[in-house]
């Protein structure tokens, strides 16, 4: 029962820190219609810009962390521009399905300048060496701890912009009904590249929390592309709240597969995960039918 209870716990931790690329891949199919698997590329991005920061400037992992979301968030602007928008303005009835099959070969482009600059090297944050803890039983390291912390906040302050903010409550205006939007005088273009930036933002800070805890290489991003993918498709595309439920799901169903299978093919969860929510549910636990 003991180690149910921490492999539960281990799976709660990571999947608040899967629960912010989560939101954004959800957030970015909500309102622009189609999956963007650049994501993960973009992860590595502000893994890497993280990275670099803290290890020629000395900048703490908060500080950190901010520059990954800019970093991140400025790169999917500029990549939708160059490869995705016009794809997207599209009047086709595949356009969503261009997009996204475009958006992988950005993805792949993405990740192959990452490593032709930054190399293929695993390299680590500059952080103080940290000891276990152990509450009420459980071990949980330091670093654990300290990246929950960091997603939690960050979550909250998620629910905060799109409950409080008028650039939030737009993005859910769009993303619940456009034309409805449109007829408000809501700009769809403007929340669509609000709605780029945050979502690659929320890419770039899971990228880099993911890499606190192992290391920064080109393919930190594609480590979480499947379990991200899972657990917005398990919440469900059109909910944005349901990616973090999704991701919680998803991050203790890997964690307690640990205690019947070898660590190499956890992954699975993710591809069985898909296939029970598609076939029993298509519009996830929270998303709406059609």
């Amino acid at each position: 029962m003991h180690e149910f209870l921490q492999h539960f716990l281990n799976g709660i931790i990571s999947g608040s820190v899967l629960a912010l690329p989560a939101r954004g891949l959800t957030l970015m199919f909500s309102v622009l219609g189609f999956a963007n698997f650049a994501f993960a590329a973009h992860a590595t991005l502000g893994a890497v810009a993280g990275y670099l920061v803290n290890v020629t400037l000395g900048w703490p992992v908060p500080a950190c962390l901010l520059v990954a979301v800019l970093a991140a968030g400025a790169a999917g602007i500029v990549s939708d521009a160059v490869a995705l928008r016009g794809l997207r303005r599209m009047r086709r009835t595949d356009a969503a399905m261009m997009v996204a099959i475009a958006s992988i070969a950005l993805n792949m482009a993405l990740e192959s300048a990452v490593r032709f600059v930054y190399g293929n090297d695993h390299r680590s944050f500059d952080l103080p060496l940290m000891r276990d803890v152990t509450i009420a039983g459980f071990q949980v390291s330091q670093q654990q701890a300290i990246n929950l912390g960091y997603a939690v906040a960050m979550l909250l302050l998620l629910f905060g912009f799109f409950g409080f903010t008028r650039a939030g409550k737009a993005m859910r205006a769009v993303a619940d009904n456009p034309d409805l939007a449109r007829l408000k005088g809501i700009s769809g273009e403007k929340v669509a590249l609000a709605v780029t930036f945050v979502g690659m933002g929320l890419a770039g800070a899971g990228g880099m929390l993911l890499a606190l805890e192992t290391s920064v290489d080109p393919l930190v991003g594609s480590r979480i592309l499947l379990m991200v993918f899972a657990a917005s498709v398990v919440g469900g595309l059109t909910s944005i709240p349901g990616a973090v439920a999704g991701a919680l799901l998803i991050g203790v169903a890997q964690e307690l597969s640990l205690l019947v299978i070898s660590p190499t093919y956890s992954s699975a969860v993710g591809f069985i995960a898909i296939a029970f929510t598609l076939t029993l549910r298509p519009q996830g636990l929270f998303g709406r039918k059609g």
